[in-house]
């Protein structure tokens, strides 16, 4: 549709300038097309301005907001993996994930190996025995471990996108998947891009749903975890973690 205006502008254009050419018509008319023939020059070298600017703007736009989301996912899933090494289990609810983040406490222990003696009754004599032994050194608040002097975890049920804080929620799930005779426990967390992109235009937005790059997050969502494979892995490509270990 843009296009066929475009160049429906252009056809008009070309057709006005060649009516002011043949010289047949009177002064006031020919001032109103030159009027009409500025202002359409004008609105078509902005829009040859917006088709080279805008997919650079919107390029931008989306990278540092895709980065913000990518943060906040993985605060998610430390978050997760933390509730799993203390529950054996992952959680579906932000008000479980937090409320664990808040009070629960990581058991630090210690392993080592020692000897005991033991008498075996059968051979009648007294035989040496190597065991371990896991010794508990103290406990460490999970929320001291995973984000130190910050409360940020307070806010990750949260999209952050700029104009719509505390607006979009992560879609949380949890369950169990059957890998053979075992059920073993995932999770995910996932938000669609045109949550993220809401106020882009509109068909930068299509494509970038259909985007496949291995320098881009494909698919319409931004996602860490799976329902249907057991990973803590996020979607998104190797240039976003790279990006936070320069910070």
């Amino acid at each position: 549709m843009y296009w066929f205006v475009f160049i429906l502008l252009v056809l008009l254009i070309l057709f006005f300038a060649y009516l002011v050419a043949q010289g047949k018509m009177p002064p006031v008319t020919v001032k109103i097309i030159n009027l009409i023939l500025l202002i359409a020059a004008i609105y078509l070298g902005y829009q040859i301005y917006e088709s080279i600017t805008g997919p650079v703007r919107f390029n931008q736009t989306k990278k540092k907001r895709y980065a913000a989301v990518v943060d906040r996912l993985k605060d998610i899933r430390d978050s997760e993996i933390a509730y799993r090494t203390v529950t054996g289990r992952y959680t579906g609810s932000f008000d479980s994930l937090v409320r664990f983040v808040d009070t629960a406490k990581f058991t630090i222990t210690q392993r080592r190996d020692s000897v005991i003696k033991e008498y075996n009754r059968y051979l009648g004599i007294t035989e040496e025995k190597e065991i371990v032994v896991i010794d508990t050194l103290g406990f460490v608040p999970v929320k001291d471990s995973l984000f130190k002097n910050t409360d940020r975890y307070k806010q990750m049920q949260w999209v952050p996108i700029p104009g719509r804080e505390h607006q979009v929620k992560f879609e949380l799930k949890a369950g169990k998947l059957k890998k053979g005779e075992v059920k073993l426990p995932v999770f995910m967390a996932r938000v669609h891009k045109k949550e993220i992109l809401y106020d882009q235009p509109k068909d930068l937005v299509e494509q970038e749903l259909n985007v496949i790059s291995t320098e881009e997050i494909n698919g319409p969502y931004i996602q860490v975890g799976s329902l249907d494979d057991v990973t803590t892995s996020g979607n998104w490509p190797k240039l976003y973690d790279i990006k936070n270990k320069r910070k």
